[in-house]
């Protein structure tokens, strides 16, 4: 993933576009480390902090700079309020990756269920011979073309968290991917890598208290990973429903959280090390540190504040920035699920909610069947979204006239 390619770090709108980005980084490479027990990937979370804080320092600067009157103030004010809350998504990111060297325990049946997470990380050599060998990450395109991004590579030692569009792949590289599951199994193609075990039936065994505290924290993780992005096109878009919608995902976590808690609190005779169950509190916390912070960058939106021009600017100018369209009569996506498109391997959109009249659904499944009318709210690449309109039937023409 190229972070800020062209981008000005000199001004408000590089600044806050950079620390957004960061700051998903951080999130990713944290529960990448959490995964595969990697000190290394922590340390690395760690660093990025470092720069991201000096990054959040002269933002303030330019902020209190660029402000010439009460008026601009106000609106400046806004920008430091998600700077604010997009510093905890930060911090909650350093949180999860102290769990790895801090010395509190992971479970193993915590890194099986991460696995399928609405979007892994995954780890990949390259095999000689691979397709991908040889050629540029642009060549490549991976976020349009299968779904996949790439969020840091190793060539020896040490790992490189901004690898740029010029940034060939040789063998044995080790590149760190992000995407929905099928994308891992095409890049691991790309890269000669040998396919992944089939992924096994569900198991008829009656669930352990510990079984359900874990697959509550994957289903806090991908809900905030939800409630950030919501968050995002709520600002994109100043749209006081799906900030709404924010403050309704925020208020279930409270309940989700404590529900996590009940059945740890029960499992303690069952696990094999308390330090486990310490580990998996401390994630579920920072779980719940994202969720309150989607839900502070939204309150702007909510209030009917105006906001400045510069927070849509950047939010655009990010890696993943949000979008919405919405399914036209008689288009390829009428009738047809998310799953038979294959929206997020053919146009690296992911998307993270559907709205069909009053009703939304979040994290919408994969046997979705998509109806004239709904609208798709979706975060990727700007290649992907275009193709996501003309695969859904979305005609812009008179928006741009």
């Amino acid at each position: 993933m190229d972070h800020g390619e062209g981008r000005s770090t000199s001004t408000v709108k590089g600044l806050l576009a950079e620390i957004k980005d960061s700051s998903e980084l951080m999130v990713d490479l944290a529960y990448a480390a959490v995964f595969y027990a990697d000190a290394d990937l922590a340390k690395e979370v760690v660093r990025l902090e470092e720069r991201m804080f000096s990054d959040l320092r002269q933002l303030r600067k330019l902020v209190i700079l660029s402000a010439r009157s009460p008026e601009d103030a106000e609106h400046m004010a806004g920008v430091l309020e998600i700077a604010s809350a997009v510093e905890k998504i930060a911090d909650a990111a350093e949180d999860i990756a102290h769990v790895v060297h801090s010395g509190l325990g992971i479970l193993d049946d915590l890194r099986k269920d991460l696995r399928y997470a609405d979007e892994i990380v995954s780890r990949v050599k390259v095999r000689e011979g691979a397709p991908a060998g040889g050629r540029s990450l642009r060549d490549l395109s991976l976020p349009v073309e299968i779904g996949m991004w790439v969020i840091a590579t190793r060539r020896g030692g040490d790992w490189d968290l901004d690898p740029g569009p010029d940034y060939v792949v040789a063998t044995n590289d080790v590149m760190l991917i992000k995407g929905p599951e099928d994308g891992v199994r095409l890049a691991r193609e790309l890269f000669g890598a040998p396919e992944l075990p089939d992924t096994p039936e569900p198991s008829t065994v009656v669930l352990s208290d510990l079984d359900r505290a874990v697959d509550l924290l994957v289903e806090m993780k991908n809900s905030a990973e939800v409630a950030v992005g919501l968050a995002y096109s709520a600002l994109l878009f100043n749209d006081p429903a799906l900030a709404a919608e924010v403050g309704n995902l925020e208020a279930r976590s409270d309940a989700v959280h404590d529900e996590l808690e009940s059945w740890v609190l029960r499992s303690s005779q069952e696990a094999r090390n308390p330090d486990d169950l310490r580990g998996l509190l401390h994630l579920a916390h920072a779980s719940e540190i994202i969720f309150d912070s989607a839900r502070e960058m939204t309150r702007l939106v909510e209030q009917g504040q105006e906001l400045h021009p510069v927070i849509a600017a950047a939010l655009v100018e990010s890696d993943e920035f949000g979008h919405e369209t919405v399914v036209g009569e008689g288009s390829a996506a009428q009738g047809k699920t998310i799953k038979e498109l294959s929206i997020e391997t053919e146009t690296g959109m992911f998307v993270l909610a559907v709205q069909r009249g009053r009703r939304w659904m979040y994290r919408p499944k994969p046997g979705l069947t998509l109806c004239p009318g709904d609208r798709i709210i979706a975060v990727g690449p700007a290649e992907g979204a275009e193709e996501l309109d003309e695969l859904v039937g979305m005609k812009r023409e008179l928006a741009e006239a």
